[in-house]
């Protein structure tokens, strides 16, 4: 894994444009298994997950091209429907493949699947939602293999949590079921979850409410070919958005979609950041001060997003005061804090709640990243800190940042990486 050096002190200054949102264009690269037309996908960002899902996709006999933030997608001549773990096991998002296959071909193997480490993330309401349409499911030796048995009429299924993966895989099986009506209470809301909704209808699928508690599914086979544009990625925006004001900085951010980050802006603002919306998807974050401490509870949206808890508690470690950050989605999500107490950082946990005592500033040092959020978290801390922060085991910060190294740069930075 590779290391990142980064020297602080410097506000980052200038335009940052924001790229697809990762989180809507793998669970789309995985529906579009479903259709038997040609697909074109646009808005897509080059990041290594992005690419790990491709190669998926060429697995199962897709054949697919990836240029300029265009993938196109021509359904397999000859499926192959066992994905290999050295594929699956490399994040958590490619078991989303496995209810679209078994729903178009009847059958599909896919491994358990890897990802960050962020705490405890079974697939439980996946395989409970699977079966729930009809689909028997048998693990063996770590794989996970769906047969569709039982055709029915009508599903209800109530997720005990709002999943966004258990949504979204749900979703998307549920979509070419012909003649099943599909029912999901209690799921996830996320932004993310709405576009693939929005995909799914259109490429001929009839899905209400994606983007609600409340989604009801209309099972069809009569797919089209469909060219869709991605949404751009929020959590990216609200990593460069910490980034801006944790180096008391000055950055114009593009194509980012406001609306989907209100509840990160609101806390963002109460810190003393100055946020000013400039055009429809455009804001300028500026910083003059250390931030005011804050309360914050991290929760499924449209509540604070886990993705920015990471980065959230790098800013605050140089609050004035008290801060508590309270997270609900994934309570273990705290491995970046022993990082940032290397760094001078004064964080208690208890209980999945962060006790930050702010500090008047952050020493360089040596840390680890742990997971992908965690990297882009301890990176900021270095852009804030005095002297010289190397993150090692970095490179998990490239499933998540479309170019990172040259946009911290064209904003002022003064990092490099060694591979």
């Amino acid at each position: 894994m590779g290391s990142m050096t980064v020297y602080g002190g410097q506000p980052l200054r200038g335009s940052v444009k924001i790229s697809g949102a990762k989180n809507a264009a793998l669970p789309i690269l995985a529906a579009s298994l479903l259709s038997s037309e040609r697909v074109i996908l646009r808005n897509i960002p080059d990041l290594t997950d992005v690419q790990t899902m491709i190669e998926i996709l060429r697995a199962v006999g897709s054949a697919v091209s990836f240029k300029d933030g265009c993938v196109e997608i021509e359904p397999p001549l000859s499926p192959n429907t066992s994905v290999p773990y050295e594929l699956v096991r490399k994040m958590r998002a490619s078991f989303n493949v496995l209810g679209p296959l078994a729903a178009t071909y009847g059958d599909a193997v896919v491994s358990l699947p890897g990802g960050c480490s962020i705490g405890v993330r079974p697939v439980n309401y996946h395989i409970t939602g699977l079966e729930s349409l009809g689909f028997k499911i048998d693990i063996v030796h770590g794989f996970v293999r769906a047969s569709l048995k039982k055709k029915k009429k009508e599903v209800v299924i109530s997720l005990p949590f709002p999943s966004v993966g258990a949504t979204e895989h749900i979703m998307t099986a549920a979509a070419v079921m012909k003649d099943l009506h599909t029912v999901i209470e209690n799921a996830a809301a996320e932004p993310e979850v709405e576009d693939l909704g929005n995909f799914l209808n259109a490429m001929g699928c009839r899905v209400i409410g994606a983007g609600t508690r409340h989604i009801e599914i209309f099972g069809t086979r009569e797919l089209l070919p469909c060219d869709y544009t991605i949404i751009p990625d929020r959590i990216e925006a609200g990593t460069y958005a910490v980034a801006a004001a944790a180096t008391r900085g000055h950055v114009e951010i593009s194509n980012v979609e406001v609306k989907h980050l209100s509840a990160f802006t609101n806390v963002l603002k109460e810190t003393g950041t100055t946020l000013e919306i400039v055009k429809p998807r455009t804001i300028i974050v500026s910083m003059k001060d250390r931030p005011a401490n804050v309360r914050v509870t991290v929760e499924p949206y449209p509540g604070f997003p886990t993705d920015l808890q990471p980065q959230m508690i790098a800013f605050l470690s140089i609050s004035q005061g008290t801060s508590v950050v309270t997270e609900t989605v994934f309570k273990m999500r705290f491995h970046h804090v022993d990082e940032l107490k290397r760094m001078g950082a004064n964080i208690e946990l208890t209980n999945g709640t962060a006790i930050i005592q702010g500090v008047s500033k952050l020493s360089g040092a040596d840390v680890n990243a742990t997971d992908l959020r965690a990297a882009a978290a301890l990176v900021i801390a270095g852009l804030m800190a005095e002297g010289k922060t190397v993150v090692h085991d970095v490179d998990q910060i490239f499933r998540g940042y479309e170019k990172i190294m040259e946009k911290l740069s064209a904003l002022g930075a003064e990092i490099s990486y060694e591979g």
